[in-house]
């Protein structure tokens, strides 16, 4: 299998191969429009400011190729965001793929404790699952999180997680797929959804 992952400013790349190759997997890390295109499966990752990473894809017409892809594609964690419609992070649009907003996570004003902090950072659980990206998993698997912005709940969410309000963990529109959550970074239960993507 021809799996591709997106080269750009904000990828994540190192962890998501090492995580695909603990299951078998030896992936294409590219920008190439011809081998993005032809690949049978295709990653997004991201981490970092989605504003920067947006100018960056555009300015380089990845943004658009990636909007074309009709082959399974998965987004995860900024690369989710940046398929969304628009983040509040420095007020960017982003691709619309999915159209979905992305807000920064806000703290209750009674939180006197301090006990959301702002990124969500750690193990939570993922539950309301309904897609076979989630397969063989528990009904509430643990994955792990960073991030401090979230998209919204939506009729998009295959998935959802609860930090100081319900937000999408997961997300599909056709032949798209997006997780907030850090599969490569989850053990057992990201490398399975890493099969199941993979398999879909």
């Amino acid at each position: 299998m021809n799996v591709a992952i997106v080269k750009y400013n904000a990828g994540n790349v190192h962890s998501v191969m090492n995580a695909l190759h603990r299951i078998g997997v030896e992936p294409i890390l590219t920008d190439n429009p011809d081998i993005l295109r032809s690949a049978d499966k295709v990653i997004f990752p991201g981490v970092g400011e989605a504003r920067s990473a947006m100018t960056y894809l555009r300015e380089r017409g990845l943004a658009e190729l990636i909007k074309s892809l009709t082959q399974p594609v998965l987004g995860v964690c900024v690369g989710m965001q940046l398929l969304c419609e628009y983040s509040e992070e420095n007020d960017t649009e982003c691709m619309g793929v999915f159209p979905v907003r992305v807000q920064r996570f806000v703290p209750p004003p009674n939180d006197i404790s301090r006990r959301y902090k702002v990124p969500h950072m750690g193990w939570n659980t993922i539950d309301a699952l309904r897609s076979p990206l989630f397969d063989g998993l528990d009904a509430e698997p643990f994955v792990y999180y960073v991030h401090s912005y979230h998209a919204v709940l939506s009729p998009y969410t295959i998935a959802t997680t609860t930090y100081i309000a319900p937000f999408s963990a997961a997300l599909h529109n056709g032949n798209f797929y997006a997780v907030q959550f850090h599969p490569e970074k989850s053990g057992a239960v990201g490398e399975q959804i890493y099969r199941n993507f993979l398999a879909l």
